[in-house]
């Protein structure tokens, strides 16, 4: 049995990506700890079973005092723990789990890493400036023999490697966090036994992502508007919350505003999201880059069709436009609207790309899949 400690920047990351895995390492016989910073979602894992810890750690500071103190945190959280194994997602808790256990004398470190964050991906002063520091962090904290970086496309990989940022050997490709095709199961969609009539309703199109201008959404209401003006049958839907703090956030009242011009139909942060995809026909994420979008891979496996730009990770999941879904280019308004409007007019093909799309999620993204794989990174440097 080992001690192992997951460590993510929100607590909602944890039970709505990683409790899956949290699961299966306990019912593996592994002493399982979750840390956090606090929220909602705490006391549901310690309802759970879990022993959960809230820590503090505000994700969006950028203060050096904080975040030294974080740190300083986390090391002495680890050597009173003394655990096996730290494995920290996304970028700053990868960096300071690692800093952290490399201090705290931790036998194993393994740290994920899912697209390439703010410092990386924006083109703003700040986001410039942040990126030789954080590089060199990386180079720091991420590497050593008894590390593991875990990366979740191939584009990614080649970054990684390209900057000099972590040895080639530590990397490993695991596409995504997974997704429970048992959960997420809509026969209908993916079957072709739909009704003739659903031809003649409008088509059901969703966006569910954080409400972040690099995850298309101005793409997706320029789109909008383009099929309106073109009088096309077709809902435009948005889920997802505002990121209040984030540098890339859409404001509320602007999503108000579209909300008001009949642009688009606000579901907020959903809860129950195979209820939500059992109505819908196509899942739109126009993102400018992804790590791999649970978003898509949830609606695939509900036989969705799914519409995507040629962006890192969002290609993964749609890698034959055509076939396993359509593809766009990145920031293109007028294709995501042409795309939109070729499935409109054609409700066969909107089911024979859900069919594909379903059937890919099986074979590659289903979630048994990334735990195991997971796992074989633990085994690999805990010598299991």
């Amino acid at each position: 049995m080992a001690k192992i400690v997951l460590f993510a920047n929100t607590d909602w990351y944890i039970y709505n990506f990683r409790l899956p895995l949290a699961i299966a390492l306990r019912e593996s016989g592994h002493e399982v700890t979750l840390i956090s910073p606090p929220g909602e979602y705490g006391e549901k894992l310690q309802a759970l079973g879990f022993h959960w810890l809230a820590m503090p750690m505000d994700r969006r500071s950028l203060n050096p005092l904080k975040e030294f103190s974080v740190i300083l945190w986390l090391m002495k959280f680890l050597r009173d723990k003394k655990p096996d194994l730290i494995h920290g997602f996304t970028i700053k808790c990868a960096i300071y789990g690692a800093i952290s256990g490399k201090l705290a004398s931790v036998p194993a470190r393994v740290n994920a890493i899912a697209g390439m964050g703010y410092v990386f991906t924006s083109v703003d002063i700040r986001a410039r400036l942040l990126k030789p520091f954080v590089s060199w962090l990386m180079r720091f904290a991420l590497n050593g023999r008894n590390s593991l970086l875990i990366l979740q496309n191939p584009d990614d990989v080649s970054f990684f490697q390209s900057e000099k940022l972590v040895e080639p050997q530590r990397i490993r490709l695991i596409k995504g966090s997974g997704v429970n095709c048992d959960r997420f199961n809509i026969p209908q969609k993916y079957r072709g036994d739909a009704e003739k009539a659903d031809n003649l309703r409008p088509l059901n199109v969703l966006l569910a992502a954080r409400l972040l201008w690099d995850k298309g959404v101005a793409e997706y209401i320029d789109a909008a508007r383009i099929s309106r003006s073109k009088g096309l049958s077709v809902r435009f839907f948005l889920a997802g919350a505002a990121d209040d703090g984030n540098p890339s956030a859409v404001s509320h009242e602007l999503v108000q505003q579209w909300v008001d011009e009949g642009l688009i139909e606000w579901l907020g942060h959903v809860s129950d999201m195979p209820a939500l995809l059992a109505q819908m026909d196509v899942m739109a994420l126009p993102s400018y880059r992804e790590g791999l979008p649970k978003t898509l891979i949830e609606a695939g496996a509900c036989g969705l069709a799914l519409l995507t730009t040629d962006a890192p990770g969002c290609r993964e999941v749609v890698s034959e436009n055509g076939v396993d879904g359509l593809s766009i280019p990145v920031r293109d308004s007028v294709s995501l609207a042409k795309g939109i409007e070729q499935l409109v007019k054609d409700r066969e093909l909107c089911r024979r790309l859900g069919h594909a799309a379903r059937k890919k999620v099986l074979e590659e993204f289903e979630e048994r899949i990334v735990i195991r794989k997971t796992l074989d990174a633990y085994r690999e440097l805990l010598k299991l």
